[in-house]
């Protein structure tokens, strides 16, 4: 169960049974089924809290959804937002499909009707979503345009990470890996490193990153997705690695050694990127892990047993509420732009969104080091004081 992990995480604060109850609490937890050319699919909107603002976090489409995961998700929405400083609270989204399996217009007919499920409870002031794991720009305008017909109403601020034309911005598409990409080389400049890395999962975040680090001169030794691995210890071509991949909708095919993905977190490396999802690394695989500092792109990719292991055994992790935070605020920047009506130019975005990345970052780091604790259990006690703090000015 994911959402044991979080448990297990708050207790070890400094927290009273009152503050801990209020943070596992949920505003609410919406279900539905969901039925396209006769088969149902289990779908979930939950909001974990909005004491800071209106509910945001993503869709996934994926074949292990839960409601556990879901409410995981969003309660690790709520401390994202919290540490970025944004009004937002926590929010997620899920279907459980496996979507690779659908076509084109089984896929369009899965996103308009889970619109029809939860528009009610959806809104540019109460919930906004955005993609996640195997949902789209496409799919964010289909949810938009079924959102706009049932309310009768022109919303673009009620989702984002939809197509420009319809209101989303370009900044958005990269905006996970760009601020993980800023916050370790941040990290970097401030520790020993070699520049070996190793990225688990190349969709979105996972490619896009892999590309940055490739053009800034870091030697990608491994990538893998859904259907395997692959590695050479003189590095991958990584533009060739992304043209395979658009070609064949996998790595594997591309001409590198083949290997597991248990292989693959295991290697000798500096750095280790985990971009797929949740418990990646638990207590029977943590022991082998030689990575000297990993980072969370995806959500909850490490359980909280294997993560105390990971500190006590010194490798440090740039967390997931931390590292991965970017893709909320290119979605913030895209709110703004919905709700304001102000179009803001490329290079500004660009300028504010690293300042915001470097001062997040830096405000956890220091935090860390002052106290003598993880990077995790940084970010979470800065993000809960400000929850708790907006709690009681409600």
């Amino acid at each position: 169960m994911v959402f044991e992990n979080i448990e297990k995480r708050l207790r070890e604060l400094d927290l009273s049974e009152d503050e801990i109850k209020e943070l596992l609490k949920f505003d609410s937890i919406k279900y539905s089924e969901l039925e396209v050319d006769g088969k149902k699919y289990p779908a979930w909107r939950i909001r974990h809290n909005t004491n800071l603002g209106p509910g945001k976090g993503g869709i996934r489409f994926h074949q292990n959804v839960s409601e556990d995961e879901v409410k995981s998700l969003a309660f690790w929405m709520s401390i994202k937002n919290s540490l970025a400083g944004l009004p937002f609270g926590g929010a997620k989204g899920g279907v459980k499909v496996n979507s690779k399996e659908l076509t084109k217009e089984q896929l369009e007919k899965l996103s308009r009707e889970y619109i029809r499920a939860f528009y009610k409870y959806l809104g540019q002031y109460t919930d906004i979503p955005a993609p996640d794991v195997n949902t789209t720009s496409e799919i964010m305008g289909w949810m938009l345009d079924e959102y706009e017909k049932l309310t009768g109403k022109k919303e673009p601020g009620m989702i984002t990470g939809k197509p420009v034309d319809m209101g989303g911005i370009e900044f958005r598409k990269d905006s996970t890996s760009k601020g993980g990409f800023i916050m370790l080389n941040e990290f970097l400049s401030k520790v020993d490193s070699g520049k070996n890395v190793v990225i688990q999962g190349f969709g979105n975040a996972g490619s896009y990153v892999a590309l940055m680090l490739y053009k800034n001169g870091f030697n990608i030794i491994a990538v893998s997705d859904s259907k395997g691995a692959i590695f050479n210890k003189d590095g991958l071509d990584i533009p060739k690695v992304i043209e395979e991949k658009n070609k064949t909708k996998t790595v594997t095919t591309y001409n590198a050694n083949k290997i597991t993905n248990k292989e693959l977190l295991e290697l000798d490396t500096d750095i280790l990127i985990l971009a797929a999802l949740e418990n990646q690394i638990t207590k029977e695989n943590v022991n082998n892990i030689k990575a000297k500092y990993i980072v969370e792109l995806a959500n909850g990719p490490i359980t909280a047993e294997a993560d105390n292991i990971l500190y006590d055994r010194g490798i440090i992790i740039l967390p997931d509420v931390l590292a991965n935070s970017g893709g909320v605020v290119g979605s913030y920047f895209e709110w703004m732009q919905n709700v304001t009506g102000e179009k803001i130019e490329y290079n500004e975005l660009e300028k504010e969104f690293e300042k915001i990345m470097k001062n997040n970052f830096n405000k956890v780091y220091n935090y860390s080091n002052e106290n003598n604790i993880s990077m995790r259990k940084a970010a979470y006690i800065i993000a809960i004081k400000r929850i708790l703090e907006a709690k009681k000015e409600n």
